[in-house]
């Protein structure tokens, strides 16, 4: 069993930026490959980013790529997502996830694990 939390969420200008940390206990953090996803106001969750549990790789939804940077540190259980140039559309609910599988997915359905979520509100 992983419990996560998020952490690093809150109230930035558009242009702003915020790193958002998800903090996971148990041993077995680096072997989960790990995901970010958002809900906005009024939609559906959606993909943010995702890294494989030895972080070889990973991905990016279109809405933030060469804007958002995922990264994780195994001796810390703890993964990140750095946020630049953000936007008022980047407002939302930010979760992070975690999989089973050493190599993350953009579908929701492949992790097993969610934080409660942390808010980031972008203000115009």
């Amino acid at each position: 069993q992983v419990q996560l939390v998020e952490s690093g969420g809150g109230l930035v200008q558009a242009g702003g930026s915020l790193r958002l940390s998800c903090t996971a206990s148990g041993r077995t953090f680096s072997r989960y490959a790990m995901g970010w996803f958002r809900r906005a106001p009024g939609k559906e969750r959606e993909f943010v980013a995702g890294i494989w549990s030895n972080s070889y790789s990973t991905d990016y939804a279109d809405s933030a790529k060469g804007r958002f940077t995922i990264s994780r540190d195994n001796a810390k259980n703890t993964m990140y997502l750095q946020m630049n140039s953000l936007k008022p559309e980047d407002t939302a609910v930010y979760y992070c996830a975690g999989s089973s599988t050493s190599y993350s997915s953009n579908d929701q359905g492949t992790y097993d694990y969610w934080g409660p979520g942390t808010q980031v509100i972008v203000s115009s």
